[in-house]
């Protein structure tokens, strides 16, 4: 045995060890129910002591938010939504509208939106009368003449469509007959209440963002700007992040989570690209890495005491000796059938010697259906080959031992003092003989090449024994050697995929230079040949075309990594100043990129 086999090797060396803070697991938030809202009846009495009282609704695509003008905060805040089902047992229709479409797991399934998706106009009347009447109703105007004797200030998008005010105007009109209502818009009302006269306003709302300029207490809407960008398409890009980059989670992630999680842990930064380029850094990555925790079912492992898995680890010794002997069994039926038939074919192949009529030959090979009695002194090699192993590996030992040397008494027979069964005999033994000697060739070649291996182990380790430095200083040239084919067949790459590169535009000749030549005449049969492959020049066309004149195969990139990876094993081993931060691994690390 080589004595590299045998020698105790250093420890190798391995990357650091980090330890890292818990990390801070936030639950997902979802919308839901939380209370039942009740009906406020002291609104319409303080607005008859109030008589400039108007209800004010702030009609917004993600929430509608409703109370009075006299008060500083609104009574209602709940989203555009509405759901209506029937339950076919009780027999009645159910509505709900705002959050209450979270209380119910069948009212969720059947919610609509009054609002077109993206957008602040509403598309669904259906669902914006129902909000209407769940607005009133909570406001305590729920008189018996079903009507609003109160006049209304409602918020519309910026450049509302002249259908959709229409619409919205028949139903506070025909529908609740409101004295009067007004229209106007959110970011241009707040900028009056905060007492400006001329500047620019900009208002993000969910569905866009607009620029609206003022001047002189006088909204200019004609030089107003709209972006197509705003709470709504945050969420929905951070959605498709996320699914993105979680496929499994896809029928789980709904835009209500995305929105909750963009409202607790999102931001706008002031310096992108500085904050983008560091923030890999493990510097504060604790800080900034979030982890949300989903709903799942955590599988209770019953701890077990060491008696009974004492006694787990005794069935499963004794189940495996069952199953040992089942398998010992089954062989020993197996070999026992296998002699038997042996056997048999031995007594056929005696009885056949001592026959002198070919027709009860003929008939003994046919009712063991065998074609000739070349086909028995091979089934009879086979049984006898099958039985030796499996004796062999019951009893033990290499079964390659006890395997005789195949016999090719034909082969110095001539063809003439040979009959027909003779000459295919032959040629079989020819076949067998060619086999026989290219597994000797095989086996020698693989003896010769394990024996080159060793020696090359055992020069390598006498090397390293007398000379540690010059070793050490040859395992570095060979490993920076290999660290730069590996450069360069990447960049070779990258070159190739860049059609004004070097190499591309070599490539793009060679093509160019194929498509131009000449088209051969149409020969006839055995006329003149182009000679092409002739040369083993000529082939080297194709290798140049499609991956280009220094590229390798992918084989040989698989050997690199493996010398690779040898060169830095031993230098971590005997190498005290290379440590794992050294390694290739480690620098192409991209959590310190």
């Amino acid at each position: 045995m080589a004595p590299s086999a045998t020698e105790e090797l250093p420890p190798l060396k391995g990357p650091p060890e980090r330890t890292y803070p818990p990390a801070k697991i936030f639950p997902v938030k979802e919308a839901k129910f939380e209370k039942p809202i009740a009906v406020q009846h002291d609104g319409r009495e303080k607005a008859a002591a109030h008589p400039g009282a108007a209800i004010v609704i702030d009609n917004g695509s993600s929430a509608v938010r409703a109370g009075w003008s006299f008060e500083e905060k609104p009574r209602l805040n709940i989203p555009p939504i509405m759901s209506k089902y029937r339950d076919r047992k009780a027999g009645k229709t159910y509505s709900f509208a705002g959050s209450d479409c979270y209380a119910d797991t069948t009212a969720r399934s059947h919610i609509r939106y009054a609002f077109e998706q993206g957008t602040g106009i509403v598309s669904n009347w259906d669902v914006m009368e129902h909000l209407l009447d769940y607005i009133f109703l909570k406001l305590g105007l729920n008189g018996d003449d079903a009507s609003i004797d109160v006049p209304i200030v409602m918020t519309e998008a910026v450049a509302n469509l002249p259908y959709s005010r229409k619409s919205m105007t028949e139903i506070v009109f025909e529908c609740y007959g409101a004295p009067s209502v007004a229209y106007g818009i959110d970011s241009l009302f707040s900028y009056r209440h905060n007492k400006g006269n001329t500047g620019i306003v900009v208002s993000s709302s969910y569905t866009s963002t607009h620029v609206i300029p003022v001047y002189n207490h006088k909204a200019m809407l004609s030089q107003a700007t709209r972006l197509n960008w705003g709470g709504w398409h945050a969420a929905e890009y951070l959605l498709k992040l996320i699914r993105l980059k979680y496929p499994a989670f896809t029928g789980k992630l709904n835009v209500s989570q995305a929105e909750h999680m963009l409202r607790d842990h999102a931001y706008v930064s002031e310096d992108f690209d500085n904050e983008l380029r560091g923030y890999l850094d493990w510097t504060g990555l604790e800080d900034r890495d979030i982890v949300i925790q989903y709903p799942f079912t955590e599988e209770v492992v019953v701890q077990k005491t060491e008696e009974e898995l004492a006694r787990i680890a005794e069935r499963k010794k004794e189940s495996g000796r069952r199953l040992q002997q089942q398998a010992a069994k089954m062989r020993l039926e197996k070999l026992m059938r296998k002699e038997n038939e042996l056997e048999h074919y031995k007594k056929l192949q005696a009885k056949l010697e001592q026959q002198t009529n070919k027709k009860e030959v003929r008939r003994l090979l046919d009712s063991n259906d065998l074609k000739d009695e070349a086909a028995l002194e091979k089934a009879i090699a086979v049984l006898d080959k099958v039985v030796k192993k499996a004796r062999t590996k019951d009893v033990g030992g290499d079964a390659e031992e006890d395997q005789q040397e195949p016999v090719f008494d034909l082969l110095d027979v001539p063809d003439e003092e040979l009959d027909d069964a003779g000459l295919k005999a032959k040629r079989q033994q020819k076949l067998m003989k060619s086999n026989h000697d290219a597994r000797a060739r095989a086996k020698a070649e693989k003896e010769a090449e394990n024996a080159r291996i060793e020696e090359e182990k055992r020069l390598d380790q006498e090397r390293r024994e007398n000379d540690l430095e010059s070793w050490l200083k040859e395992k570095r040239q060979r490993r920076d050697l290999t660290l730069q084919k590996m450069k360069e067949r990447e960049r070779l790459k990258q070159d190739l995929g860049n059609r004004k590169s070097l190499a591309s535009q070599i490539r793009m000749k060679s093509i160019a230079n194929l498509a131009s030549d000449n088209p051969t005449k149409k020969r006839r049969r055995g006329g003149d040949d182009d000679n092409f492959g002739a040369n083993d020049d000529d082939w080297g066309v194709y290798r140049q075309i499609v991956v280009g004149d220094n590229s390798d195969d992918e084989q040989e990139e698989e050997d690199l990594n493996a010398n690779l990876k040898i060169y830095e094993e031993e230098l971590l081993r005997y190498d005290p100043d290379f440590t794992y931060e050294d390694t290739h691994e480690a620098q192409t690390d991209w959590s310190k990129s």
